[in-house]
């Protein structure tokens, strides 16, 4: 176990390119925005579908 948290760190601190700050930032401006708009666009769907579904139910119980 040892050896492979000496490893990974190893791994981490030698072989892994970082990005800089500035573009860690822009990249998480990045996904924020794009978490929004598919949440957005997920409680939109949600909303017609759950105004077809009542509708139908009001259609079929008449």
């Amino acid at each position: 176990m040892l050896n492979y948290i000496k490893e990974s760190y190893n791994e981490l601190t030698n072989h892994v390119t970082w990005p800089t700050w500035a573009e860690a930032q822009r990249l998480t401006v990045i996904v924020a925005v794009f978490s929004v708009v598919l949440a957005l666009a997920v409680w939109g769907v949600d909303s017609v579908f759950s105004k077809v579904i009542s509708q139908y139910f009001e259609w079929i119980k008449a």
